[in-house]
Parts: C-alpha cells; sequence; structure tokens
C-alpha cells in the first residue's frame, strides 16, 4: 500500500496484495467511494493467485482533496500513473460504474497503446453517455444530475444514506432485505471523500462522451450489467458497449441492481474468474 504523486500534484492512494510474479487485475471504483469497495473481489482473487491493485480516485478515499482535475482525462491518467509506478504488465482492468468509464479512458490512451493490457471488465459502467443529448435523444435529463448536485450541496450526508439505503442496491425494490452495514459501508466511503471531487464528478460521469475510447479499444471485454439496474440504465450502458466495443462478451443479470458486485459478489466473482480465465 501508498501513494504516487501524479503530474499535478495529487497524490493517489493505492493497495497492491499479493506476488508481484502473478497477473496483475487492477480494479477501478464507482462514485463517489473507494477502493474499499471491491474488498469482496480483491480477496477473491488473490486467494486464486492473482495480484491485486485498487486505488482511491483523486478526491476519493485516501486519495489527496485536491481541488482540481475531477474528470474522466484526469481520472484515466491517475490509473496510468499508478500502473506505471507500480510497471504493470499483462494487466486485467475491471472497473464498475464510473470506475468503468476510468477503464475505457485509460485503456484507450493509455493501457493499450502501451501495451499493458491484457482485458478488460465493465460492470454497470456509464459509457458511451448517459446524459440526454442531440446525439443521446434518450439519455438521461441533465434536471436529474442537477437535481444530484442540488442534494448534495444541501445535505451530502443525507443524499448519500439515501442511495445507499434505496437505488443503489436496489434495497427500495419490494421483498428486498436492506443491509445496515453494507448502507454503512457505502455511507462510510463517500463521506472519507471530498464534496467538491464528489459535486465536479457527476458531471464527468454523467456528461463524458466515451464513444471513441469503446470504438479505439481491441482487447477482449467483458460487459456486465443487471436489468434492474436504477442507477445507470442498462439499455443506454451495456447495450451500447457491447456494440461499440470490437471484441466484447455481454452478460445482463435479470433482477440484478447497481451494486451486484456487494448484493451477488459470489455469482459475479465466479463469472469474472471465467473470463479472466479464458
Amino acid at each position: 500500500m501508498g501513494f504516487v504523486t501524479t503530474g499535478d500534484g495529487a497524490e493517489i492512494y493505492f493497495k497492491d496484495w499479493g506476488s508481484h510474479d502473478a497477473q496483475p487485475i487492477m480494479f477501478h471504483h464507482g462514485w463517489p467511494l473507494s477502493a474499499d469497495d471491491w474488498d469482496a473481489q480483491m480477496l477473491f482473487f488473490l486467494g486464486k493467485g492473482y495480484r491485486v491493485i485498487a486505488s482511491d480516485r483523486r478526491g476519493h478515499g485516501r486519495s489527496s482533496q485536491i481541488s482540481t482535475g475531477h474528470d474522466m482525462d484526469h481520472y484515466a491518467s491517475d490509473a496510468s500513473a499508478v500502473v506505471e509506478h507500480l510497471d504493470l504488465h499483462n494487466a486485467i482492468h475491471i472497473g464498475h460504474s464510473t470506475g468503468g468509464g476510468q477503464v475505457a479512458r485509460y485503456v484507450a490512451q493509455y493501457g493499450e497503446p502501451q501495451g499493458r493490457v491484457a482485458k478488460a471488465v465493465l460492470v454497470s459502467a456509464v459509457p458511451p453517455l448517459m446524459v440526454q443529448a442531440e446525439a443521446n435523444p434518450d439519455g438521461t435529463p441533465i434536471s436529474v444530475f442537477d437535481g444530484f448536485r442540488d442534494a448534495l450541496a444541501a445535505n451530502r450526508a443525507e443524499f448519500f444514506q439515501a442511495v445507499a439505503s434505496g437505488p443503489f442496491y436496489g434495497f427500495n425494490r419490494p421483498g428486498v432485505e436492506a443491509s445496515e452495514p453494507v448502507i454503512a459501508n457505502w455511507w462510510r466511503q463517500g463521506m472519507t471523500g471530498s464534496a467538491l471531487a464528489h459535486y465536479e464528478g457527476i458531471k464527468a460521469f454523467s456528461e463524458t462522451d466515451q464513444t471513441e475510447d469503446l470504438k479505439a479499444i481491441t482487447v477482449p471485454v467483458l460487459v456486465l450489467q443487471g436489468d434492474d439496474d436504477q442507477v445507470v440504465p442498462y439499455k443506454d450502458a451495456a447495450l451500447k458497449q457491447h456494440e461499440l466495443l470490437s471484441n466484447s462478451t455481454l452478460k445482463i443479470y435479470e433482477g440484478y441492481p447497481h451494486g451486484m458486485l456487494t448484493t451477488h459478489a459470489d455469482v459475479l466473482n465466479a463469472d469474472l474468474l471465467a473470463f479472466i480465465q479464458e
């Protein structure tokens, strides 16, 4: 575990577990969380003999609360800084939600050109574009994301509690039993980070058009999403990712929520392992 300092002075925290001779898997977390959101996957893959790495995005978790660079370009360059610091090769990159956007841009602009990436996985990921626009008429209206910003600015603690206890894990669905520890852990991760990074990150995950990133990727990509994702609609995300990627495998899980890596870790971990071992 340690830190790497980027060119603009951000200190990026990372975890690095396992033998340095093993194939590396790097995990990229969603908004507004941290590397801790990957606990179930990191322990699982460490036990399977892989080297596992996860970093906290700038302004999130234990990384520095820098006031600038809360955009997908910096997220990707920060990921590259960690990769280059650890000199990772033949790596698998797995990204969830906003972390999926980070993976797409990193692989397209750094990982593949540098020859460091073997495969990638996009889980409930935000590309190609979430917000409604002329080029994306079926997207989510900007008013929804403005509402996120208003709620965060008014009372971040209450907003995060509502997200974690409701749509993120599908705990608002009839018959679904909420897990208070899971909600508390989500809230803890979010509140550890910077309100500014989280506020500006809404624009990064919702308004960044990553169509060209997806088109540029040639390594094998696994695309995973639940059809009851209330945060990132799967028809605007996974289905379009599969169409734009040149070498992808798509799997849609019936009834699974946005946070399925936590609620259904046993199923997701097995499917991730199968893809990595192909």
